[in-house]
């Protein structure tokens, strides 16, 4: 199962995208928490951390190639990984049925990284934990498609959005902004929140610019969970 060619550009531009984090499924019954939650669903979020490059050890290949075979969302593979497997991983990631993988900012290979991606022919990321300046990503914005901006330490779950995460989005839409205005293309650079997102946080991160975010357990843990979507997408920014 796939998404539809151009499902990048389909995304709602008018509203905030909800982007679930299969980090927080029910690991022992992954397919049937999927389609539990599926038609909610603007993106799968899929964590990938080698416990050095991030301390968490999380999900691989097998595991994705699985989530592939029964949903046609499109699967937003983080790689969270060392430069040397970083392309290997990319490789693995791609056959497994990633729509679009982001790496990090902070990877001393970020241009070949991205070149494989496009070679894969998917939608290319990039990841900046909080010590990297926003503006690092500047160099990178004419192959990108996704811009994440993590507000919290990286690979840590369940620990509070930090204090510099607002501040880092009103700059991240800014920069995201003004390259826009200069690129004839009329591309889309999609400016995402990841790390932090809960109930009373949310609100101000759309604020500040965010147009997509991680959930975790704020979609997975929802009570209701048809009434939290509704109130994502009811969210608005500043102007």
């Amino acid at each position: 199962m796939k998404p539809a060619p151009g499902w990048l550009e389909a995304l709602p531009a008018d509203r905030l995208l909800a982007e679930f984090s299969l980090w927080s499924a029910d690991l022992g019954r992954l397919a049937e928490d999927i389609a539990r939650v599926e038609r909610h669903v603007d993106i799968f979020h899929v964590d990938v951390a080698d416990g050095h490059f991030s301390p968490a050890l999380l999900y691989f290949p097998d595991l994705t190639a699985a989530v592939r075979k029964v949903t046609a969302k499109p699967i937003h593979v983080h790689l969270m990984t060392t430069d040397d497997i970083l392309l290997d991983q990319i490789d693995q990631f791609a056959e497994a049925g990633a729509d679009l993988i982001s790496i990090h900012a902070e990877n001393a290979n970020a241009d070949a990284a991205l070149a494989r991606i496009r070679e894969h022919g998917l939608a290319t990321g990039m990841v900046l934990q909080l010590h990297t300046p926003v503006a690092a990503a500047e160099p990178f914005l004419d192959r990108l498609d996704m811009l994440t901006l993590l507000g919290t330490l990286i690979g840590i779950k369940g620990v509070g959005l930090d204090d510099s995460a607002l501040a880092r989005l009103r700059e991240a839409r800014k920069l995201i902004a003004e390259y826009l205005n200069d690129d004839l293309a009329g591309r889309r650079i999609i400016l995402a929140s990841d790390g932090g997102n809960r109930e009373h946080t949310v609100p101000n991160l759309r604020l500040a610019g965010a147009e997509t975010i991680v959930m975790g357990s704020l979609a997975f843990g929802a009570p209701d969970l048809a009434a939290r979507i509704a109130w994502v997408h009811g969210l608005e920014r500043e102007p």
